[in-house]
């Protein structure tokens, strides 16, 4: 029994946790174009704002890649490379564990000033509330792996997640059978990330997929006509 939940859960359920996702984004970018937004409520409370979004947003986005280089990269390129698996282990010890702390800081300020501020929190509906904490749960599980995996210097941990992972995204029917002795808490930390991902398309955290990226490459200048040469064109 424990073996088929264990398969369920992190063999089957990463793929329709993904589907979901691309489907559904795909649906609602085509559908409802206008609510694809982040709902900002900076006019209403901006200093605490600022300070708590970008500890979070600086935070969850190192998290985010740290996780899609360290699971997704090749163990052979790793070895290539010279780097040892318990090196790999302490840089996502140390580095996970900062980004980690600055994203769960960042995460309390926003849920504080969503829930405390009376205007904020009238302008705030249960999918915003909802969200928030749920990013703050996944951040504390993530942070209660740390002193977890400092138990497994030697990388051997790492790998497991790796050969997981990489299993997923080549169909191997036996990737779910690489985490099934690993602690609860990375278990609990898996799962909740893949509801994350299920419920994605549904959040405000779809604005994550609309980065303005192509301005950094834009060339030319932007240009901005004063309201007194507007007057006189």
């Amino acid at each position: 029994m424990d073996a088929f939940f264990n398969h369920l859960l992190f063999g089957i359920y990463p793929y329709i946790a993904l589907v979901v996702l691309a489907i559904g984004s795909v649906i609602r970018f085509d559908r409802e174009p206008y609510s694809w937004r982040s709902g900002s409520s900076q006019l209403l409370r901006r200093k605490q704002l600022m300070v708590g979004s970008v500890l979070f947003h600086v935070g969850v986005l190192f998290i985010f890649f740290g996780h899609l280089i360290g699971l997704l990269t090749p163990i052979a390129l790793f070895d290539a490379l010279g780097i040892s698996h318990g090196a790999k282990q302490l840089l996502a010890i140390v580095a996970g564990g900062v980004a980690g702390a600055a994203a769960i800081i960042g995460a309390t300020l926003l849920i504080h000033r969503r829930f405390f501020d009376p205007r904020v929190r009238a302008n705030s509906s249960f999918a915003d509330n909802a969200i928030i904490l749920i990013l703050w749960v996944q951040l504390a599980l993530g942070l209660a792996t740390v002193p977890i995996s400092a138990g497994h210097l030697d990388g051997h941990e790492m790998v497991k997640f790796m050969t997981w992972a990489q299993g997923i995204f080549t169909f191997r029917g036996d990737a779910a059978s690489n985490i099934a002795n690993v602690h609860i808490i990375f278990k609990l930390h898996i799962f909740l990330g893949l509801t994350i991902l299920l419920i994605f398309p549904f959040t405000r955290l779809v604005h994550m997929l609309s980065a303005p990226v192509r301005y950094l490459w834009r060339g030319g200048y932007q240009i901005v006509r004063s309201r007194r040469s507007i007057s006189h064109g």
